[in-house]
């Protein structure tokens, strides 16, 4: 059973291409899952998947909810085990799939909420000054997310000529591995530019290899790494609350929608396949929405009049476009 786990998670990684984290996740949720069915009775055979019924799984969910895990982290676990079954159901491993007609918990999207303009200017005014190594490392990269949005495991993976000072600039890989090139505001760049060429040179180790961001054992930091970094400089910046790494990418975004950005600018900057995952992720209102179909379709353009304009709001309600919630690609 082990060795059918890792021809699954071989299958995700060179044929659907997916990314270091997700392959992560499935890999934990099924260690997981491998774990229960071995200690109920199932052993390590080649053969033991086909007798894996729905009866065996639901009780795996029913376990799972007695040890506490949320609603989301439990449909994360379907999600795993469904990608599993489906993978050794094609692969004729197993007669027929036992997941399709298991249930996975309904999760509601929660995102953070953003910081505001005061908020994110106190947290990056905490590292304005200093010359430590740490504190010009720790400056770029919140001054980098704020300005480009990027996430977490995009920052700490770009290497230096990722990098273009010149044309203040930003090249990552996003989720399957899509290149986009960010645009960094002067400011912003001239932190980073500080610490490329100040900082990191006293922080670089044997195992620093092209990494940019480095920690003190001059290796590439981690997202884990990064996270305890926010948190240390939020509380000093007497930001209450929980506060993520994901929280600053939603702040870009919401700021650059209230300052007049364009959906599909936005959309893009952020890497979203779909224009609903920016519509979704950034909590746009209503209003903003509306004002967007406002400026796009042509014949909404010609109308006038509070009629009109009840009638767009029920033809938008109708379309799903003031009222849908699905979110994939965050």
């Amino acid at each position: 059973m082990k060795e059918s786990v890792e021809s699954f998670l071989d299958y995700m990684t060179v044929e659907r291409g997916v990314s270091p984290n997700t392959l992560s996740a499935y890999r934990s949720d099924l260690n997981q899952l491998l774990e229960y069915l071995q200690t109920n009775g199932l052993n390590g055979s080649a053969r033991g998947w086909e007798h894996v019924s729905d009866e065996i799984l639901a009780s795996y969910l029913l376990r799972l909810h007695e040890l506490g895990y949320s609603d989301t982290t439990r449909a994360r676990k379907v999600a795993s085990t469904r990608a599993l079954f489906g993978f050794l159901f094609e692969e004729r491993t197993i007669p027929s799939d036992p997941t399709k007609n298991l249930v996975s918990p309904r999760v509601g999207r929660s995102l953070p909420d953003a910081l505001s303009i005061e908020e994110i200017n106190r947290l990056l005014g905490v590292l304005a000054n200093g010359d430590r190594p740490e504190k010009r490392r720790d400056s770029a990269m919140l001054e980098l997310v704020y300005a480009t949005g990027i996430r977490v495991s995009e920052m700490v993976a770009l290497d230096v000529e990722d990098i273009d000072l010149e044309m203040r600039s930003v090249r990552c890989f996003g989720k399957g591995s899509k290149e986009r090139v960010i645009p960094i505001h002067p400011k912003a760049a001239n932190v980073v530019g500080r610490y490329l060429d100040e900082a990191r040179p006293r922080l670089l180790g044997e195992r620093s290899g092209h990494a940019a961001f480095l920690n003190q054992r001059g290796e590439r930091l981690t997202r884990q790494g990064f996270w305890l970094i926010l948190k240390s400089h939020a509380k000093t910046a007497g930001i209450e609350g929980r506060i993520t790494p994901h929280t600053l990418r939603h702040t870009f975004a919401t700021h650059l929608l209230r300052g007049g950005a364009s959906l599909r600018h936005v959309q893009e900057l952020l890497g979203h396949a779909s224009i609903t995952t920016t519509q979704v992720y950034t909590h746009l209102t209503s209003e903003h929405v509306r004002s967007e179909y406002d400026r796009a379709h042509p014949r909404a353009r010609h109308r006038s009049g509070e009629q009109d304009a009840d009638q767009q709001r029920v033809e938008l309600q109708s379309t799903g476009m003031l009222t849908r919630r699905e979110d994939t690609n965050a």
